[in-house]
């Protein structure tokens, strides 16, 4: 399955509407939000996200910790400022709406404080795409899916980098390391080719092509 790059527009409309979710959904609106930007912001999976607990969140060191993940290891992913400012902002609306607290108690929960499953999370997700319009434009039967957000955060770090100017061979093993792939292969399977990022490579080709050019 080729995965759903989100632009950057769709992104804003589907965390702003994220924000102002019915009341009748079983995830609060911050919920939904805190989980979106955890997996575009900080590239988790959905299950790395969901089982989250409030002692993996070290926000005073913008650090999250990933337990035991897909491949049986633990590593720490480095939160920026925006990201950590937005999951602060979200456990205080949670401390403020009474979900238990204790250290083992799982970050993201529904109204009624119970863990958030992986089915309820991607028909929610499905039915906030429906609301705002974003859907396939090509041929695909499939529909954009929650996971594709992490795909859109491999792909979006890459064009930035290539826009920057900066190593992208470098950032290949670090993206790697930061997604919590047993190799680069892994993340470059991942990345699938979008028209912006094909733009930054050829330019960069242009430049390394030129006499005198630097990769």
């Amino acid at each position: 399955m080729i995965p759903y790059i989100y632009s950057r527009a769709e992104l804003h409309c589907l965390l702003q509407a994220a924000q102002k979710e019915s009341h009748c959904c079983k995830l609060e609106p911050g919920t939904l939000r805190a989980l979106l930007l955890l997996l575009y912001g900080a590239g988790l999976r959905i299950s790395e996200a969901l089982r989250l607990t409030l002692t993996d969140a070290d926000l005073e060191q913008r650090l999250l910790i990933i337990r035991e993940t897909k491949f049986y290891k633990t590593r720490l992913v480095p939160l920026g400022a925006d990201l950590s400012q937005a999951l602060t902002i979200y456990l205080d609306a949670r401390f403020k709406a009474q979900h238990p607290s204790p250290p083992e108690a799982f970050l993201l929960l529904t109204r009624h404080s119970l863990p958030v499953s992986v089915q309820l999370a991607e028909d929610t997700f499905k039915r906030l795409c429906r609301r705002v319009g974003v859907r396939r434009k090509d041929a695909s039967r499939f529909v954009p899916r929650l996971h594709d957000l992490r795909h859109t955060f491999a792909v979006h770090r890459l064009t930035a980098c290539y826009r920057e100017g900066g190593d992208v061979q470098r950032l290949l093993p670090q993206l790697a390391t930061y997604l919590g792939h047993v190799d680069i292969d892994s993340t470059q399977r991942y990345l699938t080719l979008t028209p912006e990022l094909l733009s930054q490579a050829s330019n960069r080709f242009e430049q390394y092509a030129a006499p005198g050019g630097v990769l």
